[in-house]
């Protein structure tokens, strides 16, 4: 109604105005209406803005919040699949430790087993150790027992036992399995050829020795291992065998033919007509004879048979 009222009344003001109404009071009423106007709609002009920047403010503020929701969503999310992965972690660290607890239950025998292990391991080390002590040992006892050996064969081939009793040899001579013998040690007489010697042999009413066993190979090679000088172990000594009547054809003084022979490896090589024989000192007496040229001058060995004592 007053909205109507007020329409007719600027339509009659504008009727006085466009006639050039003079009335002051009616123009003065019509001033004030008009002034009213306006305020009101300025009024509903700001009224208008400050709706739109308030419904501006109240986006921007519903903006803000959404994003602070979906961030503390997101966090929480974040949070609970922590707070799940380390309920889980747990859950998996029990189930181990109940798996492990009967591989431990089965490592503490094993323990103890390698323990035992390396105590018989530190017996049988030392076991050995004695062994190899024991071995040490052994060589040397068996080096002192072929000593004592030597020397008691030794003993024995020197003792003046014969078939008849005792026996004596000359001076000078020695007494072995039931013979006399002279072995020319000193370099007192020289050395002479093998003929020489035989004659000096013949000269004491003997000859050169005739080896035709092998104790008695093993008693003159001991023996001459015992006395002769380490420097001249090179020289040999001459006994009663050549092949000068036949060669190849070893014999003895008295005619028979060699049997069994303890020759150098290689010997005898017949080197310049070599006809006699020659023994040397040797540690293995079964490769101790050599052949020589009858007129190479050495030593030479005796033998005879002893004199019965009255």
């Amino acid at each position: 109604m007053e909205r109507a009222g007020h329409q007719g009344c600027g339509s009659d003001c504008d009727t006085l105005v466009s006639q050039e109404v003079s009335d002051d009071e009616d123009l003065k009423t019509c001033n004030q209406f008009n002034q009213s106007k306006l305020q009101v709609f300025l009024f509903r002009v700001s009224s208008w803005r400050r709706g739109r920047l308030a419904a501006l403010i109240l986006v921007v503020l519903a903006g803000v919040l959404l994003i602070a929701d979906i961030s503390l969503g997101v966090r929480y999310n974040n949070l609970k699949d922590a707070h799940l992965t380390l309920e889980h972690a747990e859950r998996i660290g029990k189930a181990m430790d109940e798996l492990q607890k009967p591989q431990k239950s089965a490592f503490k025998p094993t323990m103890g087993s390698h323990k035992q292990l390396d105590i018989d391991m530190q017996d049988q080390r030392e076991a050995i150790w004695e062994l190899e002590h024991q071995t040490k040992s052994s060589k040397a006892y068996r080096v002192q027992i072929e000593e004592m050996t030597k020397n008691n064969e030794y003993l024995k081939s020197h003792l003046p036992m014969t078939a008849g009793g005792c026996g004596r040899c000359p001076s000078g001579w020695i007494l072995m399995n039931s013979a006399c013998y002279f072995f020319h040690f000193s370099d007192a007489a020289g050395l002479k050829s093998w003929n020489k010697a035989r004659k000096f042999c013949q000269m004491y009413g003997g000859d050169l020795v005739v080896i035709d066993s092998k104790d008695k190979q093993k008693a003159i090679v001991n023996h001459l291992v015992h006395y002769v000088e380490p420097s001249k172990v090179h020289i040999g000594f001459w006994f009663g065998m050549s092949d000068s009547h036949i060669e190849g054809t070893w014999k003895w003084l008295d005619g028979t033919s060699l049997v069994e022979g303890f020759w150098i490896d290689g010997e005898p090589n017949d080197t310049n007509n070599e006809d006699c024989a020659s023994v040397y000192a040797k540690k293995n007496f079964f490769k101790a004879w050599n052949d020589l040229t009858c007129e190479h001058e050495q030593k030479w060995i005796c033998e005879k048979a002893p004199t019965s004592e009255s």
